[in-house]
């Protein structure tokens, strides 16, 4: 499959660290790549060089073949670029309901609306919330509504910042099946984790970065039984 995203030689400074330096990162279309690493490694920095938050200090990124390095953040998530990050960013004081429709507005009008709405729904397992204000939800659910929210726009590419934080392992494993749904409706998707349980659920292949570099890349059971890795992601001697 060809690359819906690379990025050659990216660099970004902060001062004197190097919070991403020279990485080379290819993601094939159809893709769902799974980004590990320690804290403090650069992965959630990388994803806002992609998605255009951070503009990099050198280095250059790429989305479906074109040259999207200067490309401001609206413009790469009309291009087909979507992010969920960590913490859950939903309209608390709002039904489950108008989030989604929030979301969907700039896409579908009309009774394809109404109708996204219902599949986003039963996606999302949220049937029977749909007019509880979102702040009412659990933690599990408001990810799953915010996972929903950056899917409404029909991206070609999905990024998910630690989607399991504060999830119960039922949660977890909800989730995992979740982003493996969407992923088989021809998403693309690439996830920054660190629940190993999670990794192993869905992941075809891992990347690992340390210190800012891509540290190893592979299938998952050559990443998680590198010595290396275990070394410094899993802390063992």
């Amino acid at each position: 499959m060809p690359a819906i995203l690379e990025t050659r030689g990216l660099n970004k400074h902060f001062g004197g660290l190097n919070a991403i330096d020279g990485v080379d990162f290819v993601v094939d279309e159809g893709e769902l790549r799974c980004l590990i690493g320690p804290n403090g490694a650069g992965k959630s920095t990388l994803f806002k060089l992609i998605l255009g938050t951070y503009p990099p200090s050198s280095g250059k990124i790429y989305f479906k073949g074109a040259d999207i390095t200067g490309t401001l953040p609206f413009r790469r998530v009309a291009q087909g670029i979507s992010i969920k990050f960590q913490v859950p960013g939903v309209f608390l004081d709002l039904p489950v309901e108008q989030n989604l429709l929030i979301a969907l507005q700039q896409r579908v009008t009309g009774e394809q609306r109404a109708a996204e709405v219902e599949r986003l729904l039963e996606l999302l397992n949220l049937q029977d919330a749909r007019r509880q204000r979102a702040g009412q939800l659990s933690h599990g659910q408001q990810q799953w509504l915010e996972i929903g929210m950056a899917t409404a726009i029909a991206p070609s590419l999905l990024l998910l910042d630690e989607p399991t934080a504060g999830m119960s392992p039922e949660e977890t494993f909800k989730t995992g099946e979740l982003v493996k749904r969407l992923n088989d409706q021809g998403m693309t998707v690439v996830v920054i984790e660190h629940d190993m349980t999670f990794v192993r659920q869905i992941a075809r292949k891992v990347t690992v970065l340390h210190f800012g570099k891509v540290f190893v890349e592979g299938f998952l059971e050559e990443v998680v039984n590198n010595e290396e890795v275990v070394r410094i992601y899993l802390g063992k001697d």
